[in-house]
């Protein structure tokens, strides 16, 4: 927990000035404070989670709505780490705008903060990205105007939030996918001594949906479905381990279908595993009118810990599954575990962070392609490259930050986009125009879009050895007009392909291409490179020798795309 006073970050202000010199706001912006009150708060006195969701549900809906100007519903919500718990008497401050806009569908990003209002401390407690969709009108389905980013931060946001939204609509499947292989390989349940019985966690509970749990659509709030979803799971953790638990994530879950005034939720939980120092939760939210049948509302998965008198994690009692289908969640949690640590490692980690390789499987690929394009992403979004020099239309920029080095290659090639996005993402034919790869070979074709390479460069200096690179190239289409074509590069390791004597492994943190359309038959291509001294065999302290080493490389880009506009020889990436 960090205290935070004096001047904010100017980026993160409500209130930002543009170099017009305007005084911007984002117009979808929402803010909610609540002082936590007795009634807000469990037994130790700390915000009950179920509370605190239900206000997020609710600013990211009146923001949403701001955006829409049509009644929203919650459609999904991604993984929410809670980083801190909160007090009663503190205050809680949540902040919810729309990064992004698509046909029918918007991506509402959440900030929570906690503030001590006697110490003027203030910490982040989580960040959350909710999808809502704008409900049909009497004229039909809501078309959505778009955001328009003003700042760079709005900037990163709006072109990350393409990358997020191909993740959730692939999450579930791969999930599935990633579940059948790894359960497959985890074997039988061990046995523990003085085990607890999972049936022993199991709670039912049902609801009555009453005009206060229901929005102004007479539909029951997203937020009050979770905040039961919630209560019920941590009844089961307290079976368990016969203490008060913390809830400190909840995996992404999507709403299946609404919930009305008069329905009667039916909500399950049970303790699917318990790990040292966390167990996994599984809630499932049914719907019922009278006599009829249950309808699948909601299902999510929540991670519980133990804290002791020093906030510490305890140790946890260990679980016995019952037969069937108590085993299959049992390991089915642990593949799941996995996931998750992947994940959390994989999206949070620092790009500073040593190793920078990461390695690679088929059980991170998505989390792995969503880094590496993110990254690309976030670096085309920065605002503050330095024009170094330019020559012959090509233009070299640089950015310093944090001791990171960062290069911006901007030219422009009579070809169409779509032709040089093909040409520039098989680097397999690199070496016909930069003569720093000397040899390309594909290791593995992942999928459509992801393809790892082994490349090869040639030595630097007489006498010594080349380099080589394990290289995940990620490729991305436009989400639409307002989108680039992306090509992400970065290092990952593979055990069938450690380093060898013959060459010095090097690393890649993020690099690649950013293509955009300028008309038919115009494309802006500029090139980015992420690098500390000495992950790249021509980065060089001498900005003057490496601008001369990037014009020719270059040039001789340009000559190869305009030699081969019209190549019909392009292999599609299934036949690589």
């Amino acid at each position: 927990m960090s205290c935070e006073k004096g001047d904010r970050d100017p980026m993160e202000d409500p209130l930002f000035i543009l170099e017009s010199g305007e005084v911007y706001r984002n117009p979808t912006e929402v803010k909610m404070s609540q002082i936590v009150m007795p009634c807000h708060a469990n037994h130790c006195g700390e915000l009950s989670v179920g509370q605190l969701l239900k206000w997020m549900d609710s600013t990211a809906c009146l923001s949403a709505e701001r955006h829409a100007g049509s009644p929203c519903i919650t459609a999904s919500v991604d993984d929410i780490h809670f980083e801190h718990t909160i007090g009663v008497g503190q205050v809680v401050n949540i902040k919810a705008k729309v990064n992004r806009a698509f046909t029918s569908s918007m991506e509402v990003g959440i900030t929570v903060s906690c503030e001590d209002l006697f110490s003027s401390c203030q910490w982040n407690v989580c960040n959350a990205f909710a999808t809502f969709v704008a409900r049909r009108t009497e004229e039909g389905k809501v078309q959505l105007k778009q955001v328009i980013p003003r700042t760079q931060t709005e900037q990163m946001e709006y072109s990350i939030a393409a990358e997020r939204r191909r993740m959730r609509l692939t999450h579930a499947e791969i999930i599935t996918d990633l579940l059948s292989s790894n359960t497959a390989q985890l074997g039988e349940c061990q046995e523990y001594q003085g085990a607890v019985s999972a049936e022993r966690t199991r709670v039912e509970s049902v609801e009555l949906v009453l005009p206060p749990h229901a929005n102004h659509q007479v539909s029951t709030f997203g937020g009050q479905i979770m905040a039961w979803m919630e209560n019920v799971a941590t009844i089961a953790a307290c079976r368990l381990c016969n203490a008060h638990p913390t809830l400190r994530t909840i995996d992404m879950f999507h709403f299946r279908g609404p919930s009305h005034i008069g329905d009667r939720l039916v909500l399950k939980a049970i303790v699917n595993n318990a790990f040292k120092h966390s167990m996994e939760v599984g809630v499932c939210a049914e719907a019922y009118q009278g006599a009829g049948a249950l309808r699948h509302i909601n299902s999510a998965f929540m991670t519980f810990e133990v804290l002791d008198k020093d906030r510490k994690p305890r140790t946890l009692p260990r679980i016995r599954p019952e037969p069937v289908d108590g085993k299959r969640r049992y390991q089915e949690a642990i593949a799941r575990k996995k996931i998750r640590l992947d994940r959390k490692y994989i999206i949070s980690c620092k790009q500073t962070e040593v190793p920078l390789s990461v390695p690679w499987d088929i059980s991170n690929q998505m989390y792995l392609s969503y880094n590496n394009v993110s990254a690309l992403k976030m670096m085309a979004a920065r605002s503050n490259w330095m024009l170094s020099s330019e020559k012959n239309k090509v233009r070299l920029y640089t950015l310093e930050e944090n001791q990171i080095l960062c290069f911006k290659v901007e030219t422009h090639v009579t070809v169409p986009a779509e032709q040089a996005f093909h040409l520039l993402s098989d680097l397999r034919r690199r070496h016909e125009w930069d003569r720093h790869y000397q040899k390309c070979d594909v290791i593995i074709q992942a999928d459509e879009d992801d393809t790892i390479y082994r490349v090869a460069t040639p030595c630097v200096s007489k006498g010594g050895k080349g380099q080589d690179f394990i290289l995940l190239a990620s490729r991305r289409k436009p989400c639409d007009s307002r989108d680039p074509y992306l090509i992400a590069l970065r290092s990952v390791t593979l055990p069938t392909h450690p380093a060898t004597e013959d060459y010095t492994r090097g690393e890649v943190l993020c690099a690649g291409f950013s293509i955009w359309e300028e008309s038919n038959a115009v494309t802006k291509i500029s090139y980015y490179n992420q690098a500390t001294p000495g992950v790249l065999p021509y980065i060089s302290n001498d900005i003057a020798g490496l601008s001369s080493s990037f014009y020719g490389t270059f040039y001789s880009c340009n000559k190869y795309l305009e030699e081969n506009r019209d190549s019909l020889a392009i292999l599609p990436p299934s036949d690589l």
